[in-house]
């Protein structure tokens, strides 16, 4: 019952220079990989984010994980997310596969069902995006539009441009 809070010393100084270590070989590494890599783009850019944390919280905690391990988990997370995201600038079907598409919920005020079933989105968080954009109803939008980093943007109605929206599938049929 005694290691709960306190193990010994030599594990304290273990975690002060591995973390201390670690910390600067992950900034040397983002620092060389570049802005892209800690961006948070799309679901994959929080999936290399989330995985870096994880691996470098059990490189601090876990007494079986080397320095040298740890720092080379990171350093391959950064390398495969730079290959992904180069690649995924060259070639876009890779861009398709690895951040999907935009998706168009609300067209001219009114709310497209089944794009909101697909994107498994309620018509309130649709009105709560309207809401955070200034707009006091759902006939005040143009258009909703689900990113592919999760967030909502918001066109206004009284936009000038009637032209399609770039990067959007327009609906084809009325609402449905």
């Amino acid at each position: 019952m005694s290691k709960i809070f306190f193990d010994n010393w030599d594990t304290l100084l273990r975690t002060l220079i591995i973390g201390g270590c670690a910390y600067v070989s992950l900034i040397i590494l983002l620092r060389i990989s570049g802005k892209r890599t800690l961006a948070k783009m799309n679901a994959f850019d929080l999936i290399v984010t989330v995985a870096l944390g994880s691996t470098l919280a059990s490189l601090l905690t876990s007494k079986e994980t080397t320095l040298a391990q740890g720092v080379l988990a990171l350093g391959l997370l950064i390398f495969f997310q730079f290959i992904i995201t180069w690649v995924s600038v060259r070639a876009e079907w890779v861009r398709h596969v690895v951040t999907g598409e935009p998706a168009l919920l609300l067209y001219h005020g009114e709310c497209l069902k089944s794009a909101l079933r697909k994107s498994r989105v309620a018509k309130e968080e649709v009105e709560a995006a309207v809401r955070s954009a200034g707009l006091p109803q759902l006939q005040s939008a143009s258009a909703v539009i689900l990113e592919t980093d999760g967030s909502f943007s918001v066109i206004p109605s009284d936009s000038q441009d009637q032209q399609p929206i770039a990067g959007i599938k327009m609906p084809d049929s009325k609402l449905t």
